[in-house]
């Protein structure tokens, strides 16, 4: 049987000892420590957690890159249809991002559950209006189509997440909005030979455009199907997630996929037919892993999550020769 792994995200969901020695024990686990949701003092403290209960973890640093994101929101903004709302330079984690935004220009937050219309913009508030309904958090992408290859690679929170390579042995470093080969040969000349197994993430239009300079410069990508599908359009996901998957696989690349596997078992303690169908046919096109985030990090059924998937790449590899 090949080898599969299923990439744990680490939030507090997954905090306690008992349920990290059981999902250890469902099958291969790569720890995730998303950098988005980590500063470096704590995710130094939760890497140390994690080995004090599982000495071999294999641990991957999710840099976040130049995602563009809301930070330090004294309180959630109410998104109100039809109505305007200010964004100033200090709830931003860029503070340049004004620069490359133009009146009329279309903001997708939180993974496109939100839609934005820029109104006004000077160096120190961004004007929006409303085209959703709902509460827009810290720490959530704001999206623009078309900018973000003049938004530099790596931003300042990715630099001092870096230093974590050196210090704890991290054996995975997934490198967030890749979008040429020279991305990650600016991440390798900053890491000078230091031995960490880079993962690519494919998220823009940019990356797929660029797929095959990418694979010389990596062994693994991973699709992260939720930013991908802002930056091209959700209803070409499917077609994309096939090809790459493909050009993956021919050119002898590990690939891995992300987000929103098993979103119904964030709260309820099985999954939807549909993740079930989507689950089995990715395993079954011959990837390497799955990533779960949300179902590990937050979710009620950590564990279950977990098994399911180990369980689920376990029946397709059995069921596949089978006859009818």
């Amino acid at each position: 049987m090949k080898s599969f792994k299923v990439i744990v995200t680490l939030g507090p969901a997954v905090s306690d000892k008992k349920k990290l020695k059981s999902i250890n024990e469902c099958g291969e686990c790569i720890y995730r420590l998303n950098g988005a949701h980590f500063e470096k003092k704590q995710a130094a403290r939760s890497i140390e957690q994690l080995r004090d209960i599982l000495p071999d973890a294999k641990i991957m640093l999710d840099l976040p890159g130049n995602k563009v994101r809301t930070v330090e929101l004294s309180e959630p903004i109410r998104l109100i249809k039809g109505e305007c709302f200010n964004l100033y330079d200090y709830q931003i984690n860029y503070s340049l991002f004004y620069t490359h935004l133009k009146k009329g220009d279309i903001v997708r937050a939180n993974d496109s559950i939100f839609t934005l219309e820029v109104v006004e913009i000077n160096k120190t508030t961004i004007k929006l209006l409303s085209h959703s309904e709902g509460i827009l958090l810290s720490n959530k992408g704001l999206h623009v189509r078309g900018i973000h290859t003049d938004i530099p690679f790596l931003l300042e929170r990715d630099h001092r997440l870096m230093d974590l390579v050196y210090s704890c042995s991290i054996d995975y470093l997934s490198l967030s909005f890749v979008r040429t080969a020279s991305d990650i040969r600016e991440v390798k000349k900053i890491l000078n030979g230091q031995d960490v197994h880079i993962i690519a993430k494919i998220e823009t239009q940019a990356a797929i455009d660029n797929l095959e300079h990418i694979f010389q410069e990596v062994e693994s990508i991973l699709i992260d199907r939720g930013d991908l599908s802002t930056d091209i359009d959700i209803l070409k996901l499917a077609f994309i997630q096939e090809k790459v998957i493909e050009a993956s696989l021919k050119a002898g690349k590990d690939v891995y996929l992300a987000t929103q596997f098993l979103k119904n078992m964030e709260t309820k303690p099985i999954p939807l037919i549909s993740e079930i169908i989507d689950l089995c046919r990715t395993i079954m096109s011959g990837i390497t892993g799955i990533q779960l985030s949300e179902e590990t990090a937050v979710g009620k059924y950590p564990v279950e999550c977990t098994k399911l998937v180990f369980d689920a790449f376990k029946n397709n590899v059995l069921i596949k020769d089978e006859k009818w």
